[in-house]
């Protein structure tokens, strides 16, 4: 196509709202922007004058999807105010809860979002019809994470057991026998949708990425860790703001989150495969590497195998956590309000989430920041759509419009997510 515009209005199969817009003139790609227009959501001023202890419930409500992402980063960076270290039993339910987050939430983009896109179907009710055992088996899976969410959360969606210290309520060992049960069956599941996402064909789009995900010195990074690249940065939590700087731009309600020195960069299943390959459960290995998987893997039309092995890995890993699970004297640690600044960053199914908390003698919230996924993979989604109409100019306006999309999906940005701010200037005359 050498002179053209791909438009496409509304984005199907993302959580949020969301359009395209790709201009060609002469050959090449001259603009290419991601517009976010679902209305901005404000909750880092919900929070300012509500007390510590509200914050855990406020922002899971950000998200239907992944909230105990947003609980278990506002725990932690509370916490880190407070001066509270939470560990034993309790650390390990929490490492649990996000394992049933990682679970539904993969399970869901995999098989209802993304899979559609390899193999030419509009959605997955009409790929239903001819695949129903793979929606069958994904499913089964989102319900597995579910259970989980459930049983240490209260509820499957916005969970409201999770508190600053802990919970408040935890699980006897017997309460979580079932959940045992299920996984092992999920852990099947699991083995057979990474086999299966092997075979999906992708075309080849190795991107030069900056991989950016935590490290944890023994964990397939969760909840905790130190921020790193594949170019040899790092840095702890705390020192997050010194790295990245938010810019707001025209034609998005998002922020858009670089690299104060170097730009765009890529959190996601795709960074923590890459630098923590090391990290995952051995059965997660052998079944990445019987995918094909690279030691590096740089094509994120390849994002749906990494997706795949993650799900396997959170199933065993859960398995690990509730064979080892001892029940703790109590379900939360003391928490005596105070003043403090406090930083927290998890892993997200999408990627890095950070939070940072003030709060004044009283723990009432003075100034909140919350720096969502997508908002940080904006800038490097736009990059991957104009390499890639480049790449493929030649090809019809249609196909090359429904591979733009899917490179967007490739990613499975959460909008809802990423517009929960906007700065507004008012000029009066």
């Amino acid at each position: 196509m050498k002179d053209g515009t791909i438009k496409v209005n509304n984005l199907a199969r993302v959580e949020g709202e969301g359009a395209l817009y790709v201009k060609i003139r002469s050959g090449r790609v001259v603009d290419v922007k991601l517009n976010i227009f679902e209305p901005p959501r404000f909750f880092e001023a919900f929070l300012r004058g509500r007390s510590f202890a509200e914050a855990p419930d406020i922002t899971a409500r950000i998200c239907g999807i992944c909230p105990v992402a947003y609980q278990m980063s506002a725990v932690h960076a509370i916490e880190n105010a407070l001066g509270i270290e939470v560990d034993g039993p309790l650390r390990a339910l929490r490492r649990l809860i996000y394992c049933g987050e990682w679970i539904e939430s993969h399970s869901l983009h995999v098989t209802m979002l993304h899979a559609p896109d390899f193999l030419g179907y509009e959605d997955a009710i009409r790929m239903a019809k001819d695949h129903p055992g793979i929606v069958e088996r994904g499913l089964r899976l989102k319900k597995a994470g579910n259970e989980i969410m459930a049983l240490l959360g209260g509820r499957e969606v916005h969970p409201i057991n999770v508190r600053v210290g802990g919970f408040y309520k935890v699980p006897t060992r017997r309460g979580l026998g079932p959940l045992e049960e299920h996984l092992k069956r999920a852990r099947e599941d699991a083995i057979e949708t990474v086999q299966w996402a092997a075979g999906l064909p992708s075309p080849e789009f190795d991107q030069d990425y900056e991989f950016v995900a935590l490290r944890h010195p023994r964990e397939y990074p969760m909840n905790e860790g130190r921020l790193v690249s594949n170019r040899g940065w790092g840095i702890p939590v705390r020192e997050y703001e010194s790295a990245f700087v938010e810019e707001q731009v025209a034609h998005s309600h998002a922020l858009h989150s670089r690299f104060k020195k170097r730009g765009a960069y890529l959190v996601g299943p795709m960074a923590r495969f890459n630098l923590n390959f090391d990290r995952l459960s051995p059965v997660a290995q052998e079944a990445a590497r019987a995918a094909g998987l690279p030691p590096v893997c740089r094509n994120p039309f390849r994002s749906i195998v990494i997706r795949s092995v993650e799900i396997l890995h959170a199933c065993d890993e859960a398995l690990r956590l509730i064979h080892e699970y001892a029940m703790p004297e109590a379900p939360a640690v003391e928490v005596r309000p105070g003043a403090g600044t406090g930083f927290g960053c998890t892993e997200a199914p999408r990627g890095i989430l950070y939070h940072r908390y003030r709060l004044d003698d009283q723990g009432l919230i003075q100034e909140a920041k919350i720096v969502p996924p997508t908002s940080q993979n904006q800038m490097m989604i736009e990059n991957d759509l104009r390499n890639f109409v480049q790449t493929h100019i030649d090809w019809p306006k249609e196909k090359l419009g429904l591979r733009c999309e899917q490179a967007i999906r490739n990613h499975d940005p959460c909008i809802s997510c990423a517009t929960h701010f906007l700065r507004l200037r008012y000029e009066r005359h």
